[in-house]
């Protein structure tokens, strides 16, 4: 009879021949992040749409990783260099870092102050109606007004997700509500591909130091 670590260490690779077998010949696996974690039972489990915060990235898609390696770039009429200080003030004031801030500002609305989104969400920060109005934000469009609503947001949300940055963003993006009803970032491609992007670009900010 094997022994227990000598049959877990038979399993485990029995797991990864399967899981790399399937990766090579199925288009959708082949597009996506790869995750897993192991469960008490010793049973490892795989998935590209983690709806767990035990599940830890396995492998990555490397060409959606190249893709997200964002130069900092903005378009022509914009000029973020002016809501450097905004950013600095409201920052400091909610404890929250400004690369994180910058990295919203720049997912959300490239620095325009004056966008609108399709669902109704304006400024730099793109506040929802509702969510300026909970912040009291008088202004979505006044710079100030949307960045101290947006920064104060995103202080309830680091401080509800215990510090996850990615969880406090993926909130951002598709509400309080589903990130808790799927216990982590939950599987819209649109809500993990705005996670992935506001991290690289909160990476970017750190490294260039600006």
């Amino acid at each position: 009879m094997l022994s227990k670590p000598h049959s877990y260490v038979i399993f485990v690779k029995l797991c990864l021949i399967v899981f790399f077998f399937f990766a090579s010949t199925t288009p959708h696996w082949a597009n996506a992040d790869i995750y897993r974690y192991v469960d008490d039972d010793g049973i490892v489990h795989f998935t590209d749409a983690p709806t767990d915060k035990r599940f830890k990235v396995f492998m990555r898609d490397l060409k959606k990783d190249k893709q997200l390696r964002t130069k900092l770039r903005y378009a022509a009429s914009v000029n973020p260099a002016e809501f450097e200080q905004l950013i600095k003030t409201c920052s400091d004031k909610y404890g929250v870092n400004s690369c994180l801030v910058k990295a919203v500002i720049h997912a959300e609305s490239g620095y325009n102050p004056n966008a609108v989104s399709s669902k109704g969400a304006s400024g730099l920060m793109q506040l929802m109606p509702a969510t300026a109005k909970s912040l009291k934000v008088a202004d979505r469009f006044n710079p100030k007004d949307n960045v101290e609503g947006g920064v104060k947001y995103l202080r309830f949300l680091l401080d509800t997700f215990r510090g996850d940055v990615s969880l406090a963003v993926a909130a951002y993006n598709a509400g309080l509500n589903k990130v808790a009803r799927y216990g982590g970032i939950p599987p819209y491609n649109e809500t993990r591909t705005y996670v992935n992007r506001v991290l690289s670009y909160m990476k970017s900010y750190q490294e260039s130091g600006i």
